[in-house]
């Protein structure tokens, strides 16, 4: 969950950078198209996909030209396929524990606008579970002239679940979770 968490903050990053929006100081994500996925495995190589539906995000514009990205995720909306078990297991005390540590954070470094539309590497700090660690996102080459608005900007990174004491089920779970972010900022009103 915490590469998910990761991949979140760089998808958000790099769609925000490539908007074309610098005269704005802040833009906050549109929740029609953006996504924060994460994966994990069994020992038994089955998949397991989440999903955190509630979130804030924004892409801020610094006084030199680059670009932050800031997104928070609430633990508490995490949710895993369609089980609800397994949705109340991870938002339980022995992983998430979501009513210790509500949210997962991820702030970027300062970085190039050009990164929504060129890709590269996302680097931040992700708080997750009471630690905090600096992480490095993937960022995907653009699909359009405009990332962020007119198409999404996609990020993944992986993340240990043991960097971040997330060791509840390592009988049944690898240590890597997978982060995968799909962001668009909202349009502004002219």
């Amino acid at each position: 969950m915490r590469a998910k968490l990761r991949l979140i903050a760089l998808s958000v990053l790099c769609l925000l950078a490539g908007t074309g929006i610098a005269q704005t100081a802040t833009s906050h994500f549109d929740p029609a198209h953006t996504l924060f996925n994460f994966e994990m495995r069994t020992r038994w190589g089955q998949r397991v996909l989440g999903v955190f539906p509630r979130y804030d995000g924004e892409l801020r514009v610094l006084p030199d030209g680059r670009h932050q990205v800031h997104i928070v995720l609430a633990v508490d909306s995490l949710v895993v396929g369609n089980s609800e078990r397994y949705t109340h297991m991870a938002r339980g005390e022995r992983f998430f524990d979501a009513a210790r540590f509500p949210v997962v954070e991820f702030l970027s470094d300062p970085h190039p606008a050009a990164l929504a539309t060129e890709g590269g590497r996302l680097r931040g700090r992700l708080t997750m579970h009471g630690i905090s660690r600096v992480e490095t996102f993937n960022v995907m080459p653009a699909t359009c002239a405009r990332p962020g608005r007119d198409c999404d900007v996609v990020a993944y990174g992986s993340v240990r679940r043991n960097d971040y004491a997330l060791d509840g089920w390592q009988f049944a779970l690898t240590d890597r979770v997978r982060f995968t972010m799909r962001v668009r900022v909202r349009q502004e009103a002219p």
